[in-house]
């Protein structure tokens, strides 16, 4: 039942997020006004707004001018109650499961207004890291030092890359590399890596196939929140299967 519960509350979450990605990043309120069509300027409708039920009856378009809706809408939906389904199906009912489900709303939030707007909002990420910290001390009260100094030294380092590259990387990626040590502790280190190669590889795949420019800058908050994602799951497993693979050679 948790997993079931979990899904239907995180595709209302979703739906929150939607406006979240929206109007943040264009310093609009999140609670007032109610949303409305960007074309039209339409009130939508409460029964409009049901998440990805609504877009599906409608077919992607304003009941109002037709206009087409974006399928970001459905698609954030779809994702945020996915992992939150597979949250509560790996966490159960406990702390750690509402500390998986702050972070994944975070990075879901951050990948989307860093992906459409270029941009990784500090008062998305500020709250963030310090709730982070707080859930992640109240996990494991005994390593608190371990989630204060792995934000400090995600940052230090992507602060470092910053400065060696600039317009490689921006201050909001190193920002958000130290909120990911806030959550996640030691393993941020390893969001950090893998979400640096699937962006090089991404990049480099662009670049080939020439969609890309070689100083086009990619959304590396997309790749660190899909990376933040893969750890949260899988980031022991793997950290383990890595020190497996040391040990023999």
């Amino acid at each position: 039942m948790i997993p079931a519960v979990a899904l239907l509350f995180g595709l209302v979450i979703g739906s929150f997020l939607n406006v979240v990605i929206h109007r943040v990043p264009l310093r609009q309120s999140i609670v007032w006004p109610s949303s409305k069509c960007p074309n039209c300027e339409e009130p939508i409708k409460s029964f409009d707004n049901l998440p990805v039920l609504s877009y599906l009856i409608l077919r992607g378009r304003c009941r109002n001018c037709k206009t087409r809706i974006s399928p970001r809408y459905p698609l954030v939906e779809v994702l945020t109650g996915g992992l939150f389904a597979l949250a509560g199906y790996e966490f159960g009912l406990s702390l750690d499961l509402a500390w998986a489900l702050v972070l994944i709303s975070v990075l879901v939030a951050l990948a989307g207004t860093d992906f459409e707007h270029r941009l990784l909002p500090n008062v998305i990420v500020g709250p963030a890291a310090a709730v982070g910290f707080g859930l992640s001390v109240a996990r494991d009260p005994g390593g608190w030092w371990i989630y204060l100094v792995s934000a400090v030294a995600v940052a230090a380092g992507l602060f470092a890359l910053a400065l060696a590259r600039p317009g490689g990387m921006g201050m909001g990626d190193v920002k958000m590399g130290g909120m990911l040590g806030a959550f996640l502790g030691a393993y941020a280190a390893l969001a950090v890596f893998i979400g640096a190669l699937v962006g090089a590889v991404v990049g480099g795949v662009l670049m080939l196939s020439g969609r890309m420019q070689r100083r086009t800058a990619l959304p590396f908050g997309v790749f660190l929140a899909l990376a933040g994602i893969f750890t949260l799951f899988f980031g022991q497993e793997v950290w383990q299967w890595y020190w497996r693979l040391i040990r023999l050679t």
